[in-house]
């Protein structure tokens, strides 16, 4: 049995997550686990209506932030392997609310976490199950809504050097955007496409060949970009590689 002073946590599993890359769930909650969690994973969560919202579509928004916040707001602790994610349920939820439901919201915020962040500053989390397989030179792009508004930065590089044994090779701009910005790289794909170039040849001028990140749409866009452009970087969530699963493809490589 479970100690009773385990803390339990609700996964936020995210739409690309659950839609493109399931793995990362999946190692998200080998984490958690590791770090002691009981994990729970409600299984009638949709999106958290981010798409939406930063269209403009604020109407059509609120009944998923509604739905998310009745399905997420009695756990102990919720988790997301994406600081974007994290980030519109913690500081976008109660703009887009009122009354009791922007209260809830609010409530919900206080305990909602971006995976690396709730790994380092909650749970501690310091060793894990080595990995015997020895990683290549690894670079890190920072997300914005990752960096920004959940501060996340060194938790995920902390955590890839005590259970990784990896110094990260730090690109010039890891904290400039890649050009993806949610809907961004459909209404302006010229500027997208440069913004993405220019982080594959500041990752590329690392020696790197893997690019890790904590968020999958940065990740999608930047593996795409690249297996266009025939390079010899793999691209995989930091939740894959702290977790240790190395063997599936990497994003974009196949099934």
């Amino acid at each position: 049995m479970n100690a009773p002073e385990s803390p339990r946590v609700s996964l936020f599993v995210t739409c690309l997550a659950d839609l493109m890359r399931p793995s990362v769930a999946f190692a998200s909650i080998r984490l958690l686990e590791q770090a002691g969690c009981v994990v729970d994973v409600p299984l009638q969560q949709t999106c958290c209506g981010q798409p939406g919202y930063n269209s403009g579509e604020y109407e059509a928004t609120i009944p998923l932030a509604k739905k998310t916040i009745e399905l997420f707001e009695h756990a102990e602790y919720v988790v997301a392997p994406s600081g974007s994610c994290a980030g519109m349920i913690c500081h976008h939820y109660p703009k887009l609310l009122d009354g009791q439901w922007r209260e809830r919201a609010l409530a919900l915020a206080e305990k909602t976490f971006e995976l690396t962040s709730f790994l380092v500053d909650v749970v501690k989390l310091e060793s894990a199950p080595a990995i015997t397989t020895s990683l290549p030179t690894v670079t890190y792009h920072d997300s914005c809504a990752g960096l920004r508004e959940m501060g996340v930065k060194e938790q995920p590089r902390k955590l890839l050097k005590n259970l990784c044994d990896v110094d990260v090779s730090e690109m010039q701009q890891s904290d400039v955007c890649c050009g993806f910005g949610g809907t961004f790289c459909a209404k302006m794909p010229d500027i997208s496409e440069k913004m993405v170039d220019d982080k594959l040849r500041n990752a590329s001028s690392t020696g790197a060949t893997l690019l890790t990140g904590g968020d999958l749409g940065c990740l999608l866009n930047i593996a795409g970009r690249a297996r266009r452009q025939g390079l010899d970087l793999e691209v995989r969530h930091v939740a894959e590689l702290l977790s240790g699963d190395l063997y599936s493809p990497a994003i974009g490589e196949g099934e």
